[in-house]
Order: structure tokens, then C-alpha cells, then sequence
């Protein structure tokens, strides 16, 4: 088989992402027949027909799909080679880190905190849902992503989770809101609660705590955003079900209080790599700053 020509390749990915191939002709500043030509030359040397028409779209085969997965691997890795290089000889390292919208901002800036304000690494936040940094994370556009949950995989996927802290969770509310209640039995009873949305980790165990309890606590708000969880409870709307971390500051200023731990519930946080030629060294740099600060903190 002929070596693959990447001139034709590329083609295809800019038609396969836009879906149309006038508008990808003009981006090109190529003629429509001769886009058309090139996408025809690479078609016969794959054997497959890569697209199908319907009306005035164009529709990927189901070997225009697999092809279009393998250019978008093929043509990011050769982004990522040039960026690297470039950083590399410019000096200055970029870092592009993606976190979930959810995720506690306080640890994410502890998770960061050993390359902040260096002037040789620039860095890049994103958020998202889990799904758009893992996918982005896939196509390199991203070099870690953090969690509060391990990223599913199977035995194909390069994805690589790392632990790298776990926090008790407690009930935290502001000063005077639990006033005569002693214990958690008698907090869970009086003082209603904030808590996450079912999905969480920490709600499912939340939930089973209660009913080992056979407590029915009153439920003043569910929310899947620890930032407006922090400013309920120093509304006072009720106790917070949050790991200490996401309140450091109210705790510190005495704006909240933590008032009992939740027995056997904790919160984990998790820095999601991808397995790769050209790794990102700032990555490994970041992930072994938090185990040894984890493991400070252990011991």
C-alpha cells in the first residue's frame, strides 16, 4: 500500500469538522471541485467511501468516522510536537489544565499552588463538564484533568488517574445555627441541611449514613456547586454536607464553623492524565508536589 498522503488527509479533517464542503472550499481558498478532488484521491487509496450526501450536508460513513478519529489523533500529536518544541525553545512551558465546574476552587489552587507566579510556565484553566475535559483531554487539548472522582476506562484507555488527596466531610454551617444541639444525631434532627445532587460520591453516602441513623434530616437546598453550597451556608440557609477544604477561608474568619464529621464520608480528588509520547513534565512535577504533601500531611 502507497504511503499516506497527509495533503489529502488534512483535507478531509477540515470537511469532516465544518460538514460542508462549500464553506470548507472557501476557508481553503480552494475551488469546491478541487477540494472535492482530493478527498476523492484519498477515498480510493483507503478503499472506502469517507462521506454520504443528504441534502445539502455532508454526513460521515462508518469508515469516515474511523478515519476522522485517527486524523484527529494523527494531527494533534503533530500540535502537540511543535508546541512542546517551541516551549521548549522559547524557555517558557505552557500547562493546560482542565477542572470540573464543580470542583472546589480552593483545592484546585492548592493542586496548583507550586507553579504559581513562576515565570516560566504559563498557564491555561478550563472547566467543564467531565465528559467535555475527558474528551478534551483525548484530543491533547488539555494536559491533566481534575476530578473528584476517577475517570472511567477499560483495558484500551490510556487515561491514568491519580489519587492525590482525600478530605473528611463534615456538617459546616454558620455560628449560632446549631446553638443546643449536641452531637450529630441531634444536628441531623433540628438543623436542616445542604446537600449534593444524588450523582455525588459524598450524597450516596450521606444517604446511607442517615438511614443507619433512622434520622429524616430537613433538606433546604440541592445543589451540584460547592461555590453556591459555601455561600448558602454562610447565608445561614442550612448546614453544608462539605469537605473543610472548599470553606478554608469562612473557617479560618470564623464566618462558618465545622461542627461534626460525617463518620466513614470523605471527599477524593483526582488528576486525571493521559498516557503519552510527549508528556507534559509539568504534569509529573504537580502530581509528585501532592503526594508528598499528602503524605506530609499523613504523617
Amino acid at each position: 500500500m502507497s504511503r499516506l498522503n497527509y495533503h489529502h488527509l488534512r483535507y478531509f479533517h477540515a470537511v469532516a469538522h465544518d460538514g460542508n464542503l462549500t464553506r470548507t472550499a472557501e476557508r481553503l481558498n480552494l475551488s469546491q471541485s478541487a477540494l472535492s478532488v482530493q478527498i476523492a484521491k484519498l477515498e480510493d487509496q483507503l478503499g472506502h467511501s469517507l462521506f454520504e450526501r443528504r441534502g445539502r450536508q455532508l454526513h460521515l460513513t462508518e469508515a469516515g468516522r474511523i478515519a476522522l478519529d485517527h486524523a484527529d489523533a494523527i494531527f494533534a500529536t503533530g500540535d502537540e510536537l511543535v508546541g512542546t518544541l517551541r516551549n521548549a525553545a522559547a524557555g517558557r512551558q505552557a500547562l493546560r489544565v482542565g477542572a470540573m465546574a464543580t470542583l472546589s476552587r480552593n483545592f484546585q489552587i492548592a493542586f496548583l499552588r507550586p507553579l504559581l507566579g513562576r515565570a516560566d510556565v504559563e498557564l491555561v484553566l478550563r472547566s467543564g463538564s467531565p465528559a467535555e475535559l475527558l474528551q478534551a483531554l483525548e484530543a491533547l487539548r488539555l494536559d491533566l484533568v481534575l476530578m473528584n472522582q476517577p475517570a472511567a476506562g477499560d483495558a484500551a484507555s490510556a487515561l491514568i488517574s491519580h489519587r492525590i488527596d482525600e478530605q473528611q466531610v463534615s456538617l459546616i454551617g454558620a455560628p449560632g445555627l446549631a446553638a443546643g444541639a449536641q452531637g450529630l444525631r441531634a444536628l441531623l434532627e433540628r438543623c436542616p441541611v445542604i446537600l449534593p445532587t444524588a450523582a455525588s460520591s459524598i450524597r450516596t453516602g450521606f444517604d446511607s449514613l442517615v438511614a443507619r441513623l433512622d434520622v429524616r434530616p430537613q433538606v433546604a437546598a440541592e445543589v451540584d456547586d460547592m461555590a453556591l453550597m459555601r455561600l448558602l451556608a454562610r447565608e445561614g440557609v442550612g448546614l453544608g454536607v462539605l469537605a473543610p477544604i472548599v470553606v478554608r477561608d469562612e473557617l479560618r474568619g470564623g464566618a462558618l464553623v465545622e461542627l461534626e464529621p460525617l463518620p466513614g464520608i470523605t471527599e477524593s480528588f483526582y488528576a486525571v492524565a493521559l498516557e503519552r509520547r510527549f508528556p507534559n513534565p509539568l504534569v509529573a512535577e504537580l502530581i509528585a508536589a501532592a503526594a508528598g504533601a499528602s503524605s506530609g500531611s499523613a504523617s
